[in-house]
């Protein structure tokens, strides 16, 4: 026995005995651990302890493979799994978002088998299995390997190499793979070599794997069912963007690292393969049953990103034409090609390659361009090379969208997606952060290529409508993020699928469009073709792009700026929001000022101190001056001041190129509201829009007054662009007011003033519509705003609308081909039911169950809440909750009733006597979201109280616990409402 230790701690013989006892047990159990960690198999999610997380308890066990029970989706976001259940691992690489810059891979051999068959019944799974051979470099003396791989079992995994060079002829070795684990917080597979991988070197891994394709999920590989000529067929597709490559095979998925692809899909003989690539040769295979299958390989992609690998597998037809010696194929299902739903489509996407080839000098790489229309994608289109992914109503014509908005939409989304070929796959952003480069960019290059094909199209206000005004209306200064952030900024892979919104898409295009204005188009294209040039099949940064710009500018001598481009797009690109300028025309005064939702009088509080380099184009009493710039919180213009003279007005941001709103001292406003009421025209229809667009959102926040912004309408009588009175209809008569019930001292008031000023204009559309509706078919900002006008002239009660409404509603009932005009049908169906009875309820209800598509019948649902028979409304909501023969699945019919004009007042009776059955139906969560429907109107804490009281019962103590600072945030904005809508009723009294 040995000495007793310094502490004087004394152990026993017995105790020695029974420590040497738990040793050896213990030993023994880190055997069966260790046998158990060294296979190549995930651990399901449902398996799952996050490394570092000991303390997490484990959730009952799945075995590999097995499909998640009835009811449960894949998640998309949570890895696969780890080695072994509870394994701890130290810090290390696994740690990191970002995969460690040890491999970089050149090419994938990819070979995939997706088990889908024709004639079957297709559960909600299949499964594939699958082969990649990645040749990589290795720039880091390494024993460690790592790459993405989520929800896939490795049935394999080796290592050959180092691989020989040029005509060198040897024997390649292997490095032994002594282990397999996954890292589940960042997705990687964590490959354990038994030696050590020599930079400068060439090797190659080589993967089995195998996994699950789900046909509710539109990430990786998935399935769609649906029915072509009268039968049951299935397809599957694939999405990878952002990084869903690695749930169907092994890679190194992050949009810097490009390499080429061998693509080989084992698939059904009835089916055909669609990929990136051409078609290279197929033969056949029989499996282990005895079942042929055809093996279709593809030629050699160029490099490109995982996040672009494309695959179909479909029982598709496919119209074709040659632009410029390269084949374009439209896939779709027989009964869409036959009936010639693809053509159009077809006819305009060789010209939008040929024009972009043209713009950038860059011809398209790829030999082939297969565009898919998938029944049912989430994602809208996917601009993979070589194959297009899209929803079939994203990209087909159906014979009755003649008269709709649909050819424009498609000719939007096609130029967007080919666009993506220069912007994205030909040059690739380095990271997600600067995803505007591609996406920002795709955007504003949709319009320069609607423009180019239709000339006649008003370019300006069809930008504002679909681009500018969005993201400008969610935009402000304490807003989330910038358009480019910084890398360190991302900590969980997930942020990424979040930078898809609408300040990378909207705020990206109108940035590349206020670049372009303050340069000029040629420069701003000579630009981008430098940039395209230098890095074709490579990536790039926010900053390479500038200094390209940078470098064109410096090439000349008639463009000065303020600072370098650089200079001047980071203060718009890095900080978030935009600003408000505000001009003094009685002293040439500009200042800029962050834009806030809801200005407060204490700005210190704000913290928003960054200014922007703001390029200001103006006209002055209809002439256009020349450009200046504010680069600092406030300049002196004196060209900007105005005489005493009725004809001097001054208005900045020339056709709104600009990202910021202008405001103006009550001079400068009163000067341009004389000029609308003198001569509208004067002023371009875009500022008009402008005007009415930047008076009513600066008086929302507190800016302006709200009698400044109504000021701008007394002019209207004289309005006959119908996109101006639809800016000047979305920012009155909001939902808010259509919904308030105080409302009424106000409405009289309202319906006197705009039916004196909008009769006009409804003369010139009602006509149209019962005269000759195809008169609009090329009239893109008709189409978008005419439903607008259409329901806001039936909700103030214009005979004329009302019996308008009467006349389409029956002779569609009487006469169902006779369809109603797809702009304002939503508006005929709802009026056709208010002012009908049971009778044209329950033919709508007939109407609606043999509608297969899913936004008919959306559609058909809403207009049935439209019923001012509250025993219509009563029975409606029965039906949704008591599994009727109608299963209303589209929408949650309580909702929709309670939203409506006369459900407002009978939901919450419907709810004390069925909330049970609603909860059942439609979950707990349907119960908060109705409480703040019904609480709309609240406008004291008493009335707050009665509805906590009221819903006390129905929901759970979680919900109840936030309940109560969203109804104080209803409340609030709603006494907000109340004032401001006393100032319009006061304004209306003077007025009217």
């Amino acid at each position: 026995m040995g000495p007793p230790s310094s502490s004087g701690f004394y152990v026993s013989r017995a105790v020695a005995l029974l420590l040497a006892g738990l040793a050896a047990a213990l030993l023994l159990a880190l055997l069966v651990l260790a046998a158990l960690y060294g296979r190549c198999a995930r651990v399901p999610p449902s398996e799952l302890r996050h490394r570092g997380r000991p303390d997490a308890a484990p959730s009952p066990t799945r075995s590999p493979g097995q499909p998640l029970p009835t009811g449960q989706t894949r998640p998309s976001r949570e890895p696969a799994g780890t080695a072994a259940p509870g394994t701890w691992r130290p810090p290390g690489p696994w740690d990191q978002l970002r995969l460690p810059p040890w491999l970089v891979p050149l090419h994938y051999e990819l070979e995939l088998w997706p088990r889908l068959r024709p004639n079957e019944s297709w559960a909600s799974t299949l499964t594939f299995t699958g082969r990649v051979n990645i040749t990589v470099r290795c720039t880091v003396a390494t024993a460690r390997l790592l790459l993405h791989s989520l929800f896939l079992d490795c049935e394999r995994a080796e290592v050959r190499g180092p691989l020989p060079s040029g005509a060198e002829d040897r024997t390649v070795g292997r490095v032994p793979v002594d282990d397999v684990w996954f890292a589940s917080d960042m997705q990687y597979m964590v490959l354990e070599l038994g030696g050590t991988l020599q930079p400068g070197s060439r090797y190659e891994l080589q993967l089995s794997f195998s996994s699950l394709v789900y046909q509710d999920l539109r990430e990786g590989l998935f399935f769609n069912v649906y029915t072509d000529q009268g039968e049951r067929r299935a397809l599957l597709a694939s999405q990878m963007e952002p990084t869903f490559a690695r749930s169907v095979f092994p890679c190194f998925d992050e949009p810097a690292l490009k390499a080429t692809f061998n693509i080989t899909i084992i698939h059904h003989p009835s089916y055909v393969a669609l990929s990136n690539m051409p078609k290279l040769g197929q033969s056949t295979k029989r499996d282990v049953n005895g079942s042929m299958w055809t093996i279709t390989t593809f030629s050699t992609t160029p490099p490109m990103p995982t996040y672009l690998v494309a695959f179909a597998i479909c029982d598709y037809d496919h119209v074709d034409r040659t632009e410029r010696g390269k084949q374009i194929r439209i896939w779709a299902r027989k009964d869409a090609i036959t009936n010639g739903n693809a053509d159009f489509a077809l006819n305009i996407t060789g010209p939008i390659f040929s024009f972009l080839e043209d713009l950038f000098n860059i011809s398209y790489p790829l030999p082939k361009t297969d565009i898919i229309a998938l029944p049912t994608f989430d994602n809208s289109a996917m601009e993979n090379w070589g194959l297009l992914i899209f929803d079939e109503s994203l990209l087909l014509m159906q014979p009755n969208d003649q008269v709709t908005d649909k050819k424009a939409v498609i000719s939007f989304i096609l130029s967007h997606e080919i666009g993506h070929q220069w912007f994205g796959n030909l040059v690739t952003m380095n990271w997600w952060n600067d995803i505007w480069l591609k996406e920002g960019f795709a955007s504003y290059f949709e319009f320069g290529i609607i423009n180019y094909f239709n000339p006649e199209f008003p370019r300006n206000e069809i930008f504002f409508s679909n681009i500018l005004h969005n993201v400008l209306s969610e935009d402000h200064a304490l807003v989330s993020r910038a358009v480019s952030l910084k890398v360190e900024n991302f900590t969980e892979t997930s942020e990424i699928n979040e930078l898809f919104d609408l300040f990378t898409y909207n705020k990206g295009a109108s940035l590349a469009r206020m670049l372009s204005s303050f340069l000029n188009e040629n420069l701003f294209i000579s630009a981008l073709k430098s940039y395209l040039k230098t890095f074709s099949y490579s990536n790039a940064e926010q900053d390479d792009l500038w200094r390209h710009f940078q470098m064109v500018i410096d090439d000349q001598n008639k463009i000065l700026l303020p600072a370098t481009v650089k200079s001047i797009m980071d203060s718009w690109t890095h900080q978030s929001g935009f600003p408000v300028i505000t001009l003094n025309v009685s002293t040439g005064v500009i200042k800029q000022e962050p834009f806030y939702l809801g200005k407060v009088k204490n700005e210190t509080l704000l913290t928003h101190n960054d200014t922007w380099i703001i390029p200001i184009l103006w006209i002055k009493s209809g002439t256009t001056q020349s450009l200046v710039w504010l680069d600092k919180s406030s300049k002196i213009f004196p060209e900007m001041k105005v005489s005493a003279s009725d004809h001097d007005w001054v208005i900045l941001n020339l056709n709104v190129t600009g990202y910021y709103r202008v405001n103006y001292d009550q001079l400068g406003w009163k000067k341009l509201n004389q000029q609308l009421e003198k001569d509208p025209k004067s002023i371009p229809v875009i500022h008009r829009l402008q005007l009415i667009d930047d008076a009513f959102s600066l008086s929302k926040n507190n800016y302006i007054e709200i009698e400044t912004a109504l000021d701008l309408t007394k002019y209207l009588a004289e309005e006959d662009e119908i996109i101006v009175w639809y800016a000047v209809l979305m920012n009155l008569i909001t939902k808010d007011l259509v919904f308030d019930v105080n409302s009424y001292d106000m409405y009289p008031l309202l319906k006197k003033y705009l039916l004196k000023r909008l009769i006009s204009i409804w003369n010139m559309y009602s006509t149209v519509i019962r005269e000759n509706m195809a008169t609009l078919q090329d009239d893109y900002l008709a189409l978008v705003a005419l439903e607008k006008l259409f329901e806001t002239a039936c909700w103030l009660g214009l005979e004329d609308c009302l019996q308008l409404s009467r006349e389409l509603f029956k002779n569609w009932a009487n006469h169902p081909e006779n369809e109603i005009p797809s702009p304002i049908k939503s508006v005929i169906l709802c009026y056709g039911i208010a002012l009908g009875s049971d009778e044209e309820w329950d033919f709508l209800l007939n109407m609606y169950a043999n509608k297969t598509k899913e936004e008919e019948r959306i559609q058909l649902a809403y207009a049935m809440s439209c019923s001012k028979n509250p025993w219509i409304l009563n029975r409606y909501m029965e039906y949704a909750i008591t599994a009727s023969p109608f299963t209303f699945n589209e929408t949650n019919i309580i909702e929709v009733v309670a939203a409506s004009e006369v459900g407002r007042y009978i939901a919450k009776d419907f709810l004390v006597n069925n909330w049970q059955a609603v909860s059942k139906r439609y979950g707990t969560q349907s119960l908060v979201t109705l409480m703040y429907i019904i609480g709309r109107t609240i406008s004291t804490d008493l009335q707050i109280t009665e509805l906590q009281q009221f819903f006390s019962n129905m929901l759970e103590e979680h919900q109840r616990l936030t309940v109560h600072a969203k109804l104080q945030t209803i409340k609030n904005k709603n006494l907000e409402n109340k004032m401001r809508n006393a100032r319009m009723t006061a304004w209306l009294r003077k007025n009217t």
